[in-house]
């Protein structure tokens, strides 16, 4: 496929603090090219803030205004040696599917040391992992009776060279740097099947998988308040603003998808996904966020025949899920488990097969800064209905040991998801 040029990806820093850097993506067009830049973006824990999107079906030009969030460093070399290598070399559309399937995917490996427990432990160990490029696809975390933790994290290496000895040592090194001599065991090895069935995810009851997951939305009316939720399927986001409308009177060649809602981190993200989903093919995009916190979004889509969206079904599917991705982008919620207490966070899985980036890390920084000691963490996959969910349970022992109260925990894991500060 070649290396696209390096001019395809334009960072402009910015030249004076609260203003936002500007990031020009200019390359060939492919199916789910926005949601993989967003993803990205994401990653790095950047919010975008303004956007514009425009296309020919052959070649594309993209804007976006990104903002830092909180007192992350951005690394901005390497996310644009990130945005490059998704950036197409060659547009090809008649071969995209054959293409796509011959991608290999990653390797895992199994990570896997023991060390002392302390507070915020688990979210250093993530910390650490984020910054070595090194994505965690499952996690199984345990604290035994002598107050020492079992680590077991299934990860893949984005720079692909986890098989070498010199970037193990490196991994093993950057922990021990942070855990101290506690750590013990730091062992890096290719995971096979039989040490995947060891940790496969626990089944979840049924009644979080009757509640958690339901779908329900408020009317579409930014007078009408959300819903009330059970337990189990706490909106993290209780859009009240959330409208979502096409129009095919406006554009002779394209459906306009309007859109407007609530900003959240990763808004874009969760539009774009869900078109990439949809095989929905984006011409033309502008994406605002007000001062008073309100996104308007505008784009100009056609199918993968290029045809606009007609069929009144389609439009209420594709307007559903949109709602849906907008009104409740991830699940939170806390449930008693015999004496413990178990923190459940979802999110829906890409039709690619990715997950929702640094949910782990953001789960783990809340419960860290309401210092909540965690003593066992789990990261699965459940298909539950039509959908793929990435599940995070993570046990906080026994209710009198929790230093916050539920809600408090429950509020702060929301915050620290959505971005709000």
């Amino acid at each position: 496929m070649g290396i696209p040029s390096d001019d395809a990806v334009l960072i402009q820093e910015p030249e004076s603090a609260g203003d936002p850097s500007v990031i020009t993506v200019s390359c060939p067009d492919k199916t789910g090219l926005g949601c993989d830049l967003c993803r990205v973006i994401l990653l790095f824990g950047l919010n975008i803030v303004k956007g514009d999107m425009s296309t020919d079906g052959r070649w594309c030009y993209i804007v976006f205004w990104v903002m830092g969030r909180g007192e992350r460093a951005t690394r901005w070399a390497l996310l644009k040696n990130r945005l490059l290598e998704i950036c197409p070399v060659v547009a090809m559309p008649l071969v995209v599917d054959e293409v796509v399937g011959l991608v290999q995917r990653p390797q895992v490996y199994l990570l896997k040391f023991s060390c002392f427990d302390g507070m915020g432990l688990l979210h250093d160990v993530t910390q650490v992992l984020c910054e070595l490029e090194l994505t965690i696809r499952r996690v199984k975390v345990s604290t035994t009776p002598d107050g020492r933790v079992l680590d077991l994290f299934f990860i893949t290496d984005n720079k692909e060279q986890l098989h070498l000895k010199a970037r193990k040592e490196e991994t093993c090194d950057k922990l021990k740097s942070v855990l101290g001599d506690s750590m013990t065991d730091c062992d890096i090895e290719v995971a096979s099947g039989d040490m995947s069935c060891c940790v496969n995810a626990s089944p979840l009851p049924p009644t979080v998988t009757e509640e958690m997951f339901a779908s329900e939305l408020p009317e579409e009316e930014s007078s009408v308040s959300p819903p009330k939720c059970s337990p189990y399927s706490s909106s993290v986001s209780g859009n009240s603003v959330l409208s979502v409308k096409v129009d095919n009177l406006l554009s002779p060649a394209n459906t306009l998808i309007q859109i407007q809602s609530e900003d959240h981190k990763g808004l874009l993200y969760d539009i774009m996904r869900t078109l990439k989903d949809y095989n929905i093919q984006l011409s033309y995009g502008r994406f605002y966020t007000s001062h008073n916190g309100i996104c308007e979004i505008d784009l100009f889509v056609v199918q993968m025949d290029g045809r606009k969206i007609i069929d009144p079904q389609k439009q209420e599917a594709l307007c559903f899920r949109l709602r849906m991705e907008l009104y409740r982008p991830l699940c939170v919620s806390l449930a008693n488990r015999g004496p413990d207490t178990e923190l459940l966070v979802a999110n829906p899985v890409e039709s690619s097969g990715k997950g929702r980036p640094l949910v782990f890390y953001d789960i783990t920084l809340a419960l860290k800064i309401l210092q909540v000691r965690i003593f066992l963490a789990e990261i699965g996959r459940h298909v539950i209905g039509d959908r793929e969910w990435e599940v995070y349970r993570v046990h906080l022992g026994e209710g009198h040991e929790i230093s916050a109260s539920r809600t408090k925990i429950e509020e702060q894991v929301k915050k620290m998801l959505m971005g709000w500060d």
